[in-house]
């Protein structure tokens, strides 16, 4: 095998063709300050706005609702003390689990040391935050809810829509983290009325690294985030990163286009590497919800490996994986979101996540199973 396999598309993806082609003319001729007032300007200008009503009409919201963001964790943070600072005289009570991206775990614990107070709701074994906590963890003095659409590290989908609709009857804002939802589930926002704040990130649908979007529902009460200048209408100051939005407009554009089509691709792969996986290598189990997870997620635990060694020796036969959320590469740590589904700290180092993306392929499937068997079977040895 000379080709390297690329199973880790939830940590990042390649770009599109169609989306680089979208991109090109604004990374040389069309290289105008959006701010100025000249030709040059008014065609980077002119490229936003399409690019932010073109979006909107893919995801069903209004385009003053769309907000350019250098990406996920900056759409999470924004939502999260933006929402915090605006409504503390109200309350300063924030709900989320433990399972989160770091990007809101961390922005949490932030908060928490400038005088609010943050309730980590624990999960079941599928990694399912069951709404009734939900409901009795909420205070007078709850201001928001922030629970991910799709888990990062699990594929676990939450019951959004019920957890938003609880939300809304009881006067709470709620943001949810959708950037492993898009291109796996229709996250159309006319279906899902009761979502205040939702987090997209570029580079998880073949789109650019460095962009990203914050939807904000039209009303909700959020502070600015960014100051010093008049752009995204002096809520979020900077220049703006106008191939990297015109490259996202395209992005989401193509991949909620091809949603149907390529989640039963990708479903039927992933359940014939489960299948295989589970039947091949004794003492193998799938970690999270098998019914409620995202079409591309096998984050399978391999019992009695005791260390992350796996990842280095699948990369040596050119197989690309990882152990869990790639904004945590370096750490020494066991996997949150392993523990918090009751896994220990020993099993969720035996634990690998294999993602699956457009180029996949089942003889690539073939190629990493039959590795993988020998590499389990060498390290528990």
């Amino acid at each position: 095998m000379n080709e390297r396999i690329y199973m880790d598309y939830a940590s990042t993806t390649f770009l599109r063709d169609e989306v680089i082609d979208t991109m090109k003319p604004y990374l040389t001729e069309c290289f105008g300050n959006p701010s100025g007032i000249h030709e040059f300007s008014r065609v980077a200008k002119n490229a936003i706005e399409h690019s932010r009503e073109n979006i909107a009409r893919v995801l069903r919201c209004q385009r003053k609702e769309v907000f350019f963001t250098s990406g996920g964790t900056e759409s999470n943070n924004w939502a999260i003390k933006g929402v915090a600072f605006a409504n503390r005289k109200k309350g300063n009570h924030i709900i989320t689990t433990k399972i989160e991206h770091h990007s809101v775990l961390y922005t949490c614990k932030y908060l928490e040391q400038n005088g609010f107070k943050v309730t980590y709701l624990d999960v079941d074994s599928d990694g399912i935050v069951n709404v009734n906590d939900i409901n009795n963890a909420i205070t007078d003095k709850t201001i928001l809810v922030s629970i991910a659409f799709v888990n990062n590290e699990i594929g676990t989908i939450q019951d959004i829509e019920a957890i938003s609709e609880l939300c809304h009857n009881k006067n709470i804002i709620f943001h949810t983290d959708a950037i492993q939802a898009i291109g796996k589930i229709d996250i159309s926002l006319d279906k899902y009325e009761f979502v205040n704040l939702l987090s997209i990130s570029g580079h998880k649908i073949y789109g650019p690294k460095g962009i990203g979007i914050l939807y904000i529902k039209d009303g909700t009460s959020i502070d600015n985030y960014i100051h010093g200048g008049s752009q995204e209408k002096g809520r979020r100051s900077g220049t703006e990163n106008v191939y990297g939005i015109v490259g996202l407009s395209k992005a989401i554009e193509l991949v909620c286009e091809d949603i149907d089509e390529e989640n039963r691709k990708l479903k039927e792969l992933r359940d014939y590497m489960i299948d295989r996986i589970l039947k091949e290598i004794p003492n193998s189990r799938i970690n999270g919800s098998l019914k409620y997870r995202t079409s591309n997620n096998i984050n399978v635990c391999f019992e009695g490996i005791k260390d992350e060694g796996i990842l280095l020796a699948l990369d040596l036969k050119g197989i690309c994986a990882s152990s869990g959320s790639s904004c945590n590469s370096g750490s020494v740590n066991s996997s949150h979101v392993l523990q918090a589904i009751g896994l220990s700290s020993l099993e969720a180092q035996g634990s690998v996540r294999f993602t699956l993306g457009k180029n996949s392929k089942k003889e690539d499937a073939d190629y990493v199973i039959e590795e993988l068997k020998d590499i389990v079977k060498r390290y528990r040895g």
